[in-house]
């Protein structure tokens, strides 16, 4: 049951690694969506302290456009934003392909994905006003686990 996660324009390569981390033990496929904030040369990965990174399932895309051309083939697509109704738990996430979509660390994803998906988007709970959102690499660890818990649900 294939499991995808795409970043979209993400910044942070502490993020993405951790996000690559949770990826690798969840069984799912990392995608990255360029332009990056940082390089995913050895040198700076090491230095990251990225030692499984070349273990990661992951594939980079040069454009949004050219990762969404080829979206419908990663199965379900579900995108998360601060700005969206309908929490994570309300979202039946256990088809036999999905895929989780974020977008970067300091905007989140474009405003005409989120205007074209809008009956897609899924959002953290966050009961505090003091705290506007979660980290990228906690809500994609989020996201994962509960697909993995939903998914454990159904057996």
């Amino acid at each position: 049951m294939p499991l995808h996660v795409i970043l979209v324009h993400p910044e942070i390569h502490w993020n993405t690694g951790n996000a690559g981390r949770s990826c690798l033990a969840a069984g799912a496929t990392l995608h990255l969506v360029e332009p990056l904030g940082f390089s995913l040369e050895e040198r700076e990965v090491r230095r990251a302290g990225l030692d499984y990174w070349e273990h990661v399932d992951l594939r980079i895309w040069p454009s949004w456009e050219a990762l969404e051309r080829e979206l419908p083939s990663f199965g379900a697509p579900f995108f998360f934003s601060t700005k969206a109704a309908r929490m994570v738990w309300d979202a039946d996430l256990t088809g036999a392909d999905v895929a989780l979509i974020f977008g970067r660390e300091t905007g989140g994803l474009p405003p005409e994905v989120q205007a074209r998906y809008a009956d897609r988007m899924l959002a953290m709970p966050i009961h505090s006003p003091h705290v506007r959102s979660l980290n990228l690499s906690t809500c994609v660890g989020i996201a994962l686990y509960e697909v993995l818990r939903q998914r454990a649900s159904v057996r």
